[in-house]
């Protein structure tokens, strides 16, 4: 997959809510090399400053050196696929969070960027493939994305899923579509952290 988080930056602008309240702030960007959200914060001018993670930094599952409740967004382009544990790299990801912070989450969709055939055809060091939410998937390794987040727990307010599938090209012939310009074949997920005043809320039983 090249420049998949340059390809968002269009959609994004077009949705006021990534300038207004996703990406405000001091981030990091878990996977973001070599193309990295922090090259266009210019569009966004809430961000103060977006870090980005990669393997120089350390585990993206883990984020071992990085203190509980230290970002105000987290996001992630195509990285949790790679990842031994989805649902544990999910957890650390929220853990590194400020309350009322915002997780924003990019993965390939296993219909539209797989296409029936695991191990991938495209990409051999992708570990689990995608689904919004199916009873069955053909791949062993599929996730429900649905699952996943409603594993996160009462801290975790699901804002947005969605499929990027507006620019997939239907076609007979199998190709990695990614390698367009314009195709993201994508699942996107924005999660925010909720105050901890939330969450006993949340949690409270009525009467």
């Amino acid at each position: 997959m090249t420049h998949e988080c340059a390809k968002s930056i269009v959609r994004r602008m077009h949705d006021p809510k990534f300038a207004s309240h996703y990406f405000v702030g001091h981030g990091v960007d878990v996977g973001g090399a070599p193309d990295p959200l922090e090259r266009f914060r210019p569009f966004f001018p809430l961000m103060r400053d977006c870090d980005t993670w990669d393997l120089p930094q350390g585990d993206g599952q883990y984020l071992a050196s990085v203190a509980d409740e230290t970002y105000d967004f987290l996001h992630s382009s195509h990285c949790l696929e790679h990842l031994v544990d989805p649902a544990v790299s999910l957890q650390n990801w929220l853990r590194v969070l400020k309350p009322g912070g915002h997780m924003v989450v990019m993965v390939p969709d296993e219909d539209m960027y797989e296409q029936g055939v695991f191990p991938s055809t495209f990409n051999d060091d992708h570990k689990w493939t995608f689904t919004i939410y199916k009873p069955e998937s053909w791949s062993g390794r599929s996730l429900n994305v649905l699952d996943l987040l409603r594993d996160l727990g009462p801290q975790a307010e699901v804002q947005k899923v969605e499929s990027l599938n507006s620019t997939f090209y239907h076609t007979n012939q199998r190709l990695d579509q990614t390698r367009l310009p314009t195709t993201e074949c994508a699942i996107e997920f924005v999660v925010r952290k909720r105050q901890p005043s939330e969450v006993v809320a949340k949690g409270r039983l009525p009467g």
